[in-house]
């Protein structure tokens, strides 16, 4: 068995450096990086940056003018027929989001790039929210009824947006379906560990990855899932909507006391921020540029905005216009990097264990260890880093864990572009929850495949470079909605309303009206 695991980590040994091409493109090549000041930005960050900057011009800054009313929808309760709430659909887009990536995503950028790392995180995810509000309307726009679901998002509006070919939809649904069954391994592994890790603080003992409690552990979580994933995006959405606000709010109470009890250290993380940024150390390579790509790529990998990976929950919602879920999907953004990465930011920035005696030892564990070894440094001595430690892997498990479930979901919607038909969409389903289920046995065998695990990070980058583009290609849309919803007239919105005549749900919609 180890022999089949190590043979697939050797086939995906050329990941890795084909995720790091992609990302630096062109600074790997010395005519570029030898240009003064764009010699630093790479074209995935200039992409995305860029992107954000131009969408929120255009759209008036609508994620700061049009935050407050994104609160009022998500309190709203809102009987559907067809679908999900807008609520739903936002807590959907959250187990996504707020994922591993918002713990050893931040830990990870802040050990290469250092704490500015996390100023260019915040300006990433700031303009990043116009790039989901854009994608959250288009999925809104050209969604379709399924029975009582509605399904769409970037093989959906992709498909429309250039020239509805079959073969556009297909292609796109099954890009993300592979990107998902590429990151589906590292989620079971990531829920499995940290369970184990759990078991472990509360017994005071190891216990082998090999033994039976791992074995149980591990037929409980792909019975579970397969229970709830199979049920359908509605059942799915009544669990993220329990999971989603108890993780988080766990999360953020937990991060709050290690700081109030390090309050003195606070001053610290604001210096180490903003000076990093811009003046960053020479322990962490001295480069403004690999300061700033660590911040939009682990951003990115946290909060999604410009992957089009979260627009099928934006989908999803029976909202009452397509730019309400748009404003939805543009605070998730918030939610995720300015709330959570941040309050990650602050426990290892505060720990700032890469200046301690064994500075050398800390920046060679696995990113996980590295955020408990910081809390370590933060509750020394005390009962707390044993409570702190036990609460925020559990918060892991339950990030690992929800994001799981988001990605099941998610290619089943995808998987409606090929389609719609139950037999297909079983087998996505049990595709999916093998593949989750091999990700388990690689924790039980020992294993942790780095190769593999890169997948996720080429994923991210592979499908940017696809859904931005399209983006554009619909932005004009996106304009006209937006000109509508704020009007605020009480006309319907139809296809007309944006030049088109093929948003079918929403002229149907019209004429019930």
């Amino acid at each position: 068995m180890q022999g089949i695991f190590e043979a697939i980590n050797s086939i995906f040994s050329f990941i890795g450096p084909v995720s790091d091409f992609l990302w630096d493109f062109p600074t790997n090549f010395e005519w570029y990086a030898n240009i003064p000041v764009l010699g630093s930005f790479s074209l995935a960050i200039i992409l995305l940056l860029g992107s954000g900057l131009f969408f929120s011009f255009r759209l008036g800054f609508i994620q700061v003018t049009h935050f407050k009313r994104g609160v009022k929808i998500m309190a709203q309760k809102r009987a559907v027929k067809t679908g999900v709430s807008p609520l739903a659909a936002f807590m959907l887009s959250s187990a996504m989001r707020v994922g591993p990536g918002n713990i050893i995503g931040v830990t990870g950028a802040i050990a290469v790039g250092g704490p500015g790392a996390v100023f260019w995180m915040w300006v990433s995810a700031f303009f990043g929210m116009a790039v989901a509000y854009m994608e959250g309307v288009l999925a809104q726009i050209f969604k379709e009824q399924k029975d009582d679901e509605f399904v769409g998002g970037l093989p959906f509006y992709g498909r429309k947006l250039l020239g509805n070919k079959v073969w556009v939809g297909v292609f796109l649904s099954v890009l993300y379906i592979l990107y998902a069954l590429c990151c589906l391994p590292a989620q079971g592994f990531n829920v499995v560990s940290s369970v184990g890790r759990m078991a472990e603080i509360v017994t005071g003992a190891a216990i082998a990855s090999d033994s039976l409690f791992y074995y149980i552990i591990g037929a409980l979580i792909v019975a579970g899932t397969g229970l709830i994933a199979f049920g359908g995006i509605k059942k799915v959405t009544k669990w993220t909507d329990k999971m989603v606000p108890v993780m988080a709010v766990l999360y953020i109470v937990t991060v709050l006391v290690l700081i109030a009890l390090n309050l003195g250290a606070v001053p610290y993380f604001f210096t180490a921020v903003f000076k990093g940024a811009f003046q960053p150390e020479a322990i962490f390579g001295g480069l403004f540029g690999t300061v700033l790509a660590q911040g939009v790529k682990r951003g990115l990998m946290s909060n999604e905005a410009g992957q089009g990976t979260i627009t099928m929950s934006a989908a999803a919602s029976d909202a009452e216009h397509p730019c309400e879920q748009g404003i939805l999907a543009s605070i998730g953004v918030f939610l995720d990097t300015i709330i959570i990465c941040t309050l990650s930011g602050f426990v290892v920035v505060m720990a700032h264990c890469w200046d301690k005696a064994d500075a050398v030892a800390w920046a060679a564990m696995d990113k996980l260890p590295k955020f408990t070894a910081s809390i370590a440094e933060l509750t020394p001595g005390t009962a707390m880093n044993a409570v702190v430690t036990f609460l925020v892997t559990l918060c892991f498990a339950l990030f690992a864990y929800t994001t799981l479930l988001g990605m099941i979901s998610f290619s089943e919607i995808a998987a409606n572009r090929i389609r719609k038909d139950k037999g297909f969409i079983t087998v996505v389903r049990s595709i999916s929850l093998f593949v989750a289920a091999f990700g388990i046995l690689c924790n039980i065998a020992g294993l942790n495949l780095d190769n593999l695990w890169a997948f996720s990070d080429l994923g991210n980058i592979l499908i940017a470079y696809v859904n931005i583009p399209i983006v554009f290609i619909g932005a004009r849309y996106v304009f006209r909605a937006t000109k509508h919803y704020k009007k605020n007239d009480n006309t319907p919105f139809t296809s007309e309303t944006i030049g088109r005549d093929d948003c079918t749900f929403w002229d149907e919609r019209s004429k019930e009206q």
